[in-house]
């Protein structure tokens, strides 16, 4: 402990070189347990961005027309206006998936209403009955519509097209067809990017080349059907979007629009479709088309592809710390919780001015990430902050009060208990008493 008095700047120096060092090592050995915690708290603190930080602005002109239980039962509509309903037939006459004739009067209907672009957020892959109907209503309405995709991640990548009756071979080409897959984080399972792009051989886990066959995705087609091609990221990486809020985009209910009374009161007789972009999409729990995501466990498919249609057209893509930037920040955090308990010498003072470091460095980080979209590393250097810190404030406070008791020994050998707790407790009274002092008087 003497030695730690005589040298304590070296001392905490090496003890914040030591914290500084083990947060580096869970960097770049982040399966090692303990260790690597700061940097797996960092993830969970991007997230927290994600909740309470700004989020993708609602587009009021985006509609999710959901398959929900209702829409599969059919039990709230009458059995003599299913009898005078087509579209109330095909639903009935089987369970879902039904004919694809459904699609060709919901088509009809939402465009004939002004629709500007129509999006399925579905399979059809295997042949179903209406298909030669569906795919006269595809060719009609071929630069307002984009059908879906799927890239089976469990059945050896294979490529689930559009059966050959709807769409010609090769249909991966057709700009009617886009994947609908995200690729969520391999850690927690959670989606938090979009990749508009892929190939064969990124699939493959080999580096794309030039010439590769590319593959687009399901908001990739929407956003070139609307002219917003220069939006898209021209690139086969997963992109850090910005989340709309949960309650964004709604599903209503697909069978509401085939029924005439609340197509007219709920609808106002398709005035609502009037220049919208529609996704069709499952919104019922037995269809299992949900995802997990920072903002929501149960997140419905066709609304993360909303979601991301509307961060890309306003460009509200996310960046992450750059891996240099990162690590340097870590640095200076361990520098900056060595000098500041040596300098400034009291405890008070010095837990203050972290505190105060803290604060600004989170408001700082909210800041950048509202106004830029820049997620500013935070928990790894303030975890390093705050080792440093505590462990020099800890040690420094046990060194003085050391020397603090070997003086008190000291000195009460020679004087009474009561002046050295005066001189040890208040040693500015003490000293100001000793030089004694002047005060006025009136001599009678």
């Amino acid at each position: 402990m003497s030695w730690l008095a005589r040298h304590r700047r070296l001392a905490f120096a090496a003890i914040c070189t030591f914290w500084t060092a083990v947060v580096f090592v869970g960097y770049f050995f982040p399966t090692l347990p303990f260790i690597s915690m700061p940097w797996r708290g960092e993830q969970s603190f991007e997230d927290t961005l994600r909740r309470e930080g700004r989020k993708t602005a609602t587009r009021d002109d985006f509609i999710f027309l959901g398959v929900d239980q209702q829409s599969m039962q059919l039990d709230a509509v009458a059995p003599e206006e299913i009898a005078v309903n087509r579209a109330f037939e095909l639903m009935t006459e089987r369970p879902f998936p039904w004919s694809r004739e459904v699609w060709v009067l919901l088509l009809d209907r939402l465009f004939g209403a002004g629709a500007r672009l129509v999006l399925f957020d579905m399979m059809f892959n295997n042949p179903n009955d209406g298909d030669p109907a569906f795919r006269a209503a595809l060719d009609r309405y071929h630069d307002r519509v984009v059908i879906g995709m799927n890239i089976d991640m469990l059945s050896n990548k294979q490529i689930v097209l559009p059966n050959t009756q709807l769409i010609s071979p090769p249909a991966q080409t057709d700009d009617r067809v886009g994947f609908v897959n995200y690729w969520n984080d391999e850690i927690d399972g959670k989606l938090r990017a979009a990749r508009f792009f892929t190939s064969e051989r990124q699939l493959a886990g080999v580096a794309p080349a030039p010439g590769d066959e590319i593959y687009a995705s399901m908001p990739s087609r929407a956003l070139t059907k609307l002219g917003r091609s220069a939006d898209i990221p021209k690139d086969q990486r997963d992109h850090l979007f910005r989340f709309s809020s949960n309650d964004a985009y709604p599903p209503f209910p697909l069978w509401e629009v085939f029924l005439p009374s609340l197509w007219h009161a709920n609808y106002a007789d398709g005035a609502i479709f009037k220049d919208k972009i529609v996704i069709v999409g499952g919104s019922s729990q037995i269809l299992h088309d949900f995802t997990v995501t920072p903002m929501n466990p149960a997140a419905p498919g066709p609304a993360v592809h909303l979601q991301v249609i509307a961060a890309a057209e306003a460009h509200e893509f996310l960046r992450q710390t750059p891996t240099r930037v990162m690590l340097g920040l870590v640095l200076a955090a361990g520098v900056i919780g060595w000098g500041v308990i040596p300098f400034l010498r009291r405890p008070i003072l010095s837990l203050l001015s972290l505190i105060a470091i803290t604060v600004v460095y989170l408001a700082a980080a909210r800041l950048v990430y509202d106004r830029s979209g820049f997620i500013l590393a935070t928990v790894p250097v303030l975890s390093t902050l705050m080792l440093c810190s505590v462990s020099t404030l800890g040690i420094d406070y046990a060194i003085e009060r050391r020397e603090k008791l070997r003086t008190r020994r000291t000195l009460e050998r020679y004087v009474s208990k009561h002046l050295v707790k005066e001189i040890l407790e208040n040693p500015g009274g003490y000293f100001n008493s000793l030089k004694g002092s002047r005060m006025p008087a009136t001599i009678l």
